[in-house]
This record gives C-alpha cells, structure tokens and sequence, in this order.
C-alpha cells in the first residue's frame, strides 16, 4: 500500500501539496479555537501574552533541538 501511495505522490504532486496545506490550516484553526476557548477565557490580554510566551519557548527549544541534531 505504501508503494501505491509512494508511486501517486510522484505523479500527483500538486494534489498532495493541497491536502498537506488543508490538514495544516485546519490544524491551526483547531488549536487556535481551543485556545481561545479554555486558555484564560475570562483575561484576554493574559491569554494572548501566554499564548506568546508558549509560543517562543517551543521556538528556541525546537530551535536548540534542531541545532544538535546537526
């Protein structure tokens, strides 16, 4: 099956490039939503600081992870 797949990727590449940007949007927009929704629904302003901080902190540490695996 993974052959099948492997063999459709090559011929089709722009229609896996497609699927590949829908599943990240949709991804995004979930994460996004439940952020909004649990993440200090009452303090907006908390809530998009907090939001920054987590954002920077998996940044640098993916950056530094990435940094010695080379």
């Amino acid at each position: 099956m993974f052959d099948r797949i492997k063999k459709m990727k090559s011929h089709h590449q722009t229609i896996f490039a497609i699927i590949i940007a829908v599943a990240v949007i949709s991804l995004w927009r979930g994460i996004w939503g439940l952020m909004d929704e649990y993440l200090f629904p009452n303090n907006y302003e908390l809530s998009l600081w907090i939001s920054v901080a987590i954002g920077l902190a998996i940044l640098i540490g993916t950056h530094y992870a990435a940094k010695e695996l080379m």
